[in-house]
């Protein structure tokens, strides 16, 4: 597995009564290694799946916090250092009740990165790689940086996470070369161009539409919808207890993601990612400690 995208250091609030604006709130802290790519490439690694992680990283002492962390936890690194950037970095504002209250982001030191800066990364991964292999992509990545991924990436399989409802657009010259795209009803809209009340099956079907072989589809406490061999399927979301929500899409595509490089079919897949992703919700953080194939499996 070939994970490309966001390496950010996540700092975390969860507050201990609702967040007022203007004001000071109560909160405990905590940081983490973030960004899509990387919530997903330190998920496969706890879920026995070997995991490159390829990204960016500025030199300051942020870099090195995410250094010192990733390694142990056996992650793979394949890292381009740009000096003069920040390394990336994700803040969130948790209410009580682990609902976002707001968040910041400083990606810069991806978002203004030339669509050549992987290219050597690329060529030597391609080199190494399978028809198992599968290679995700964030679209924390600008567009031309994930169209170049796109046409030079080796064989195997080409995933990618959608992110936002702001940077899904930029997955769109890609979507007749994906073989999955997770996204959720927002995100959907956005490639779409349709209105965000949109149906499910009303976006399922402008998807199809637009040539996507395969997507994995949420839409809150609806149904996750999964198209897979030009046919649809629905999921129900597991009823849980909420601690945070930061990093549970990550986890519905970790685990999917996990059950697919073991020989499952996407759809057979999914709910091994929906699992995933009920076990993040009851945790802090993107990544749950007790995550692990052996407890996924038994769930």
């Amino acid at each position: 597995m070939i994970a490309i995208g966001a390496i950010h250091l996540d700092t975390l609030a969860h507050a201990a009564e609702t967040i007022r604006p203007e004001t000071s709130t109560p909160a405990r802290f905590t940081s983490k290694p973030g960004g899509v790519a990387t919530n997903i490439a330190r998920a496969l690694v706890r879920l026995g799946v070997d995991t490159r992680l390829t990204g960016l990283l500025g030199d300051d002492g942020a870099a090195e916090q995410l250094l010192r962390q990733l390694e142990p936890e056996g992650v793979r690194l394949s890292l381009i250092r740009r000096h003069g950037f920040a390394t990336g970095q994700y803040l969130a504002l948790h209410d009580p009740d682990g609902t976002l209250a707001a968040a910041c982001v400083d990606d810069r030191i991806l978002s203004e990165a030339p669509s050549e800066i992987l290219d050597d990364l690329l060529s030597e991964l391609a080199m190494h790689a399978t028809a198992d292999t599968i290679w995700f992509l964030d679209a924390n990545l600008p567009e031309p940086l994930l169209t170049r991924i796109a046409g030079r990436k080796g064989p195997g399989l080409l995933v990618a996470n959608a992110v936002s409802d702001a940077k899904a657009p930029r997955l769109r010259p890609l979507l007749g070369l994906l073989d999955c795209l997770f996204l959720n009803r927002g995100e959907a809209a956005a490639i779409a161009g349709l209105p965000q009340q949109s149906a499910m099956q009303d976006l399922a079907q402008a998807l199809a539409s637009a040539g996507l072989a395969g997507f994995v589809l949420t839409g809150g406490a609806e149904d996750v919808l999964v198209w897979h061999d030009s046919a649809l399927s629905a999921f129900p979301t597991p009823t849980t207890e909420i601690i945070d929500v930061t990093g549970a899409g990550d986890a519905l595509t970790a685990g999917t993601l996990a059950a697919i490089a073991r020989g499952y079919s996407l759809p057979q897949a999914v709910p091994i990612g929906l699992s995933a992703a009920a076990l993040t919700l009851r945790a802090t953080g993107a990544l749950a400690e007790t995550l692990s194939w052996a407890t996924l499996e038994g769930s």
